[in-house]
């Protein structure tokens, strides 16, 4: 077993026991190497001495060569080039931190059968005629506006307007987007002697007050819990979900 086969074996395993929603739902590439599955919390577990280890893994499970993610196109030519270079660059994945990235289903019931629900004639209902069957493991950001679209042909057989997607006017819809619920930012102020950016790295203006690092973007007014993931303050001590301590409080 190597660095990326076991690095996707803990990854299962870690949404299995802490989000178990995402075996279905498509994440950000961000909340995959920050919050998820971050270096600093994983490194025993993923048997990786150095970041340097662990980023050329996750390299190159992001570049979908293994099958094991369904990623976007781009990425998955501009991260399968770079790999076969003599020197790749993982920094390139910090280009890709808002796209969405999913587990493979055939991948993931190769791994643990019992991972997926069973298809049934409910959860994968036989496609109108004249309509292609959807493909999921091909297309996993498409899946639930596909099964909408079945629900509403079938739904309106008999009448001409389309009815609208019920789920779709819920606030509480699984298929939600996490921005619809965001809380507005609130700046943080950086130390008058510096600070880093947690997720890059990169140089801090000190004493200014910000939202966002400068180098990759990322929103530094939040942090995530590290056992289920929920959105925290910045200076919060502990997890309003469950509990759990905040690593670095």
């Amino acid at each position: 077993m190597d660095d990326v086969e076991r690095m996707y074996r803990h990854l299962v395993r870690t949404i299995k026991s802490t989000s178990p929603q995402l075996l279905t739902q498509p994440f950000q590439v961000a909340d995959l190497y920050a919050t998820i599955l971050p270096y600093r919390l994983h490194r025993r577990e993923l048997g990786l001495e150095t970041n340097q280890d662990y980023e050329m893994a996750m390299l190159e499970l992001l570049s979908g060569a293994r099958g094991y993610l369904v990623v976007e196109d781009r990425m998955r030519e501009v991260l399968g080039a770079t790999l076969k270079t003599s020197n790749p660059d993982p920094q390139l994945i910090r280009e890709f931190a808002s796209s969405r990235v999913s587990l493979a289903p055939e991948a993931l019931r190769a791994l643990d059968p019992d991972a997926l629900p069973a298809p049934t004639s409910a959860s994968a209902p036989t496609a109108p005629a004249g309509v292609p069957a959807a493909e999921p493991d091909k297309a996993p950001f498409r899946a639930a506006a596909a099964g909408a679209a079945s629900a509403t042909t079938r739904d309106t057989a008999t009448v001409a307007p389309p009815a609208p997607a019920a789920p779709r006017s819920t606030g509480t819809s699984a298929s939600a987007p996490p921005a619809a619920t965001r809380r507005p930012s609130r700046p943080i102020t950086i130390a008058p002697a510096g600070e880093t950016c947690p997720h890059c790295k990169g140089e801090l203006p000190a004493g200014r007050q910000i939202n966002f690092c400068p180098h990759c973007g990322q929103d530094l007014t939040v942090q995530h819990c590290p056992a289920c993931g929920s959105e925290l303050e910045h200076d919060w001590k502990f997890c309003v979900t469950c509990g759990r301590a905040v690593a670095g409080s």
